[in-house]
């Protein structure tokens, strides 16, 4: 039996992926938004996001985007675009720890490539690549951030992650990068897989990339 100890944690990211959203500025260049708040019911991914950044700013006023995937190799990548903002002026409460920048693909060293259905382009070097619209959105229970429902669109995947001859990504070659407590982190070895799974063996051995 575990004897719990109460704590009041500052942060709740107990271990999510890491998304790379591109979204569209008004005058028609992109932005890359990194973000951690996201998972998926179905055909819908849901974002949450802070209502100032640009990110959620352009969702608000134009609502195609291109949910973008990296790997654990590319957290440095991640974490260039972290202090990074493309609202200007910087929003007040991020002026003591942000910069405004116009180029985040240049400053992280991402190569966008155009989507198919949507206008942001997507970020080629990502393994996996969702184009989507948001759907709705509106703000949590807290009245804090934003809370966008995204319907996907098209799902784009590197080939060397995908099951042969099927529709499926790999589990046993893809993993992603995670954010755990404000650190980042890529999968272990496999566990075990649920009764629901359909690809129940794994067919390689999990890739970084």
């Amino acid at each position: 039996m575990i004897e719990h100890i109460t704590i009041t944690p500052s942060i709740l990211y107990f271990g999510t992926p890491v998304a790379l959203l591109t979204t569209e500025n008004a005058d028609g260049s992109a932005n890359i938004t990194p973000m951690s708040s996201a998972w998926a019911l179905g055909e819908v991914v849901v974002l949450g996001l802070a209502p100032t950044g640009q990110g959620a700013r352009n969702l608000t006023a134009r609502p195609e985007l291109v949910i973008n995937l990296p790997g654990p190799a590319q957290w440095a990548a991640v974490e260039r675009l972290a202090p990074l903002t493309g609202a200007d002026p910087v929003p007040e409460h991020k002026r003591d720890r942000f910069r405004y920048e116009p180029d985040k693909f240049a400053a992280a060293g991402f190569r966008p490539e155009p989507a198919e259905l949507v206008r942001p382009p997507r970020l080629a070097e990502c393994p996996i690549q969702i184009e989507a619209r948001a759907a709705a959105v509106r703000a949590d229970a807290g009245d804090e951030f934003l809370i966008i429902e995204a319907r996907v669109l098209r799902v784009h995947c590197a080939p060397e992650l995908i099951v042969p001859g099927t529709q499926h990504i790999d589990p046993a070659r893809w993993s992603p990068l995670i954010y755990n407590f404000r650190h980042y982190f890529g999968l272990g070895p496999q566990l075990g897989h649920s009764f629901r799974s359909e690809t129940p063996t794994g067919t390689g051995v999990l890739s970084p990339s």
